[in-house]
């Protein structure tokens, strides 16, 4: 079953983002010609509503491999929705596994959604940038 993109976005915006740039979010992603302007933003994301976003130490996991188990444990299902400022991926679904894969390693800031509105990772370009997106 195809995930609908549109719920997937709409949910970790009102999930994990500012309640003062929620609509602004949505505003963006919804316009083809103007979410490059949010996408480009995620490197140095400062919308995050920070009492839902929990930085992931290296020590809990650091690879990819860990990151999938990390996500797998918290719930994460076989695939995800991606928010990406990298194009190649931006806008897709793909297997949790891929597209893990396909963000280790890059400096582009990425949101895997998992779970709508429960669950997400989100990289940064910075190298301790990883973070759990979570709530109960």
């Amino acid at each position: 079953m195809a995930i609908d993109g549109q719920i997937y976005e709409q949910a970790v915006v009102r999930a994990f983002i500012r309640k003062d740039k929620e609509e602004r979010s949505l505003f963006l992603l919804s316009h083809p010609e103007r979410r490059r302007k949010f996408t480009e933003g995620l490197a140095h994301f400062k919308w995050l509503d920070m009492k839902f976003a929990h930085i992931i130490p290296a020590s809990t996991a650091h690879t990819a491999t860990e990151l999938i188990s990390l996500l797998r444990q918290k719930g994460a299902g076989k695939t995800v929705w991606i928010i990406s400022e990298y194009r190649a991926i931006n806008g897709r679904e793909m297997d949790l596994e891929e597209a893990m894969e396909q963000t280790s390693g890059r400096s582009m800031g990425t949101i895997l959604c998992c779970i709508p509105g429960r669950l997400a990772f989100f990289r940064t370009e910075e190298i301790r940038g990883k973070y759990l997106l979570e709530r109960p």
